[in-house]
């Protein structure tokens, strides 16, 4: 889904009137035991809602990990992929929604990537097979990740959304849950939304930051 500026006021400074007037949305999300998931993405969308300016963001190579595990950005964000390792690092994407291929480097020698395609993205390191990292982008400037509590919250103007969750580790029947109708009320308290979602059992990866 893409969002379109209104023509009456620029969409920047449309986004900004309305974030002044914010609500919140707060969305828990569990496992089909009813336990926490954390690092689910959840996102808003509107239709016709104008969009804002994507920000940047940073994956960085760390103790052999990529951190973070798990990335939320808007169409059009600009990623950097900084290596604080010793040794050098091969990072690489076959996903039809960003691919591409930074060969051996260390630093901050890699090129930054604009990722101007929805969907997912795998990242991994040629040189170490353990290392991912997923990257989901959305159409959207409404987005957050759940914490150790599954619970993400949003700030966003009051209205109706069509409200997705997305978890790199889900079942793949579990896309059909992962969708809901959500109205979200103007005031300060949080208009709650849920999930339980389906996954499969536990990666053992080292990019996890675990």
């Amino acid at each position: 889904m893409k969002f379109f500026a209104r023509s009456a006021i620029p969409a920047s400074l449309y986004v900004v009137a309305m974030l002044a007037q914010a609500s919140s949305l707060a969305v828990t999300v569990q496992d089909a035991a009813g336990k926490p998931l954390v690092d689910t993405v959840v996102f808003a969308e509107q239709e016709g809602l104008a969009a804002k300016a994507p920000k940047a963001a940073v994956i960085e190579q760390r103790g052999l990990k990529f951190l973070p595990l798990v990335s939320v950005v808007q169409t059009g964000a600009t990623i950097t992929f900084p290596n604080n390792d010793k040794v050098r690092h091969h990072i690489y994407s076959f996903s039809p929604a960003k691919k591409f291929d930074q060969k051996l480097y260390s630093g901050v020698a890699a090129s930054s990537q604009v990722f101007d395609k929805a969907g997912t993205v795998v990242l991994g390191c040629n040189i170490h097979d353990r290392m991912i990292a997923y990257v989901k982008v959305v159409d959207t400037p409404f987005f957050a990740k759940t914490d150790a509590d599954g619970v993400a919250r949003i700030e966003l103007p009051a209205g109706k959304y069509k409200l997705s969750a997305w978890h790199y580790n889900q079942a793949a029947n579990a896309g059909a849950a992962a969708e809901q109708q959500v109205t979200v009320k103007a005031g300060d308290a949080a208009t709650a939304a849920g999930y339980k979602l389906a996954v499969k059992a536990a990666l053992d990866v080292e990019g996890s930051g675990y």
